[in-house]
């Protein structure tokens, strides 16, 4: 099972510019969250630490607002960090 990782600019500056990757095995988006901090080591737990106020789209529909962490994925999926913002 494989699961495509997007992140936007800001999310990829915590993984040293990393911006596209697959993880395997993630039945969930907080999977995919606990095997990149476990792939990336300290550059992961700051990307898990950015997550925790992060926007998430599986496969482009926010997930945010539905099941979040807890959303399920197949293989194929792609999940998508982008980072919160707000502003005027």
């Amino acid at each position: 099972m494989a699961i495509t990782v997007e992140l936007t600019y800001d999310m990829a500056k915590a993984l040293g510019g990393v911006r596209r990757f697959e993880v395997a095995d993630a039945r969930t988006v907080a999977d995919v969250v606990r095997l990149t901090r476990e792939r990336f080591g300290e550059q992961g737990e700051a990307f898990a630490k950015l997550t925790r106020v992060a926007a998430v789209a599986v496969n482009g529909v926010l997930s945010n607002h539905q099941r979040g962490m807890s959303t399920p994925l197949v293989d194929g999926d792609t999940v998508t960090f982008l980072k919160a913002a707000a502003g005027g």
